[in-house]
């Protein structure tokens, strides 16, 4: 009431929604890559708002258990890497790997529309200069670094 007796009838402004809120929203967008590290016993360390994006960081017991769960963040964003989440599944240290410095299997990858080795490199192996690795390794498909297609197989080495 103010000072005459009347009530103030003004609704409340809605204002932006709170981290709170858009750390809901994007749990749920991202319901099935939350799902998926759960069934392949990725831990999960942080599951939070951080600079504009939902941040989902853990620790895979291997490296298909990391795979399948970025298979499920590129479901939700049509075969592309997100732009409004940060992932960083790690592998843990002696786990899925083969025994007796033997390295691990490689691994096949399609060219998606956007890409380029360095973004595959980042996404693979947590680091964008690493993509030369990539392009050795497909030296048999790929003439330049820089001239990539979607829906090329790449091979994809071992992190090493």
């Amino acid at each position: 009431m103010d000072l005459f007796g009347k009530t103030d009838k003004t609704p409340p402004t809605a204002g932006a929604p709170t981290d709170e809120q858009n750390l809901s929203a994007k749990k749920k967008k991202y319901a099935g890559a939350l799902e998926a590290a759960g069934k392949n016993q990725v831990r999960l360390q942080n599951v939070h708002w951080e600079n504009g994006k939902i941040l989902i960081r853990g620790e895979a017991p291997s490296e298909d258990a990391k795979n399948k769960v970025w298979d499920a963040v590129k479901a939700v964003n049509g075969g592309a890497s997100p732009q409004d989440a940060t992932i960083e599944i790690t592998v843990a240290k002696g786990q899925g790997g083969a025994v007796g410095g033997a390295q691990a299997p490689s691994r096949t990858y399609t060219v998606q529309a956007g890409d380029t080795l360095s973004k595959i490199s980042k996404q693979f192996y947590g680091d964008g200069n690493d993509y030369m690795k990539i392009f050795n390794a497909n030296k048999d498909k790929l003439k330049d670094p820089d001239k990539i297609q979607p829906g090329q197989q790449l091979t994809i080495p071992p992190k090493s």
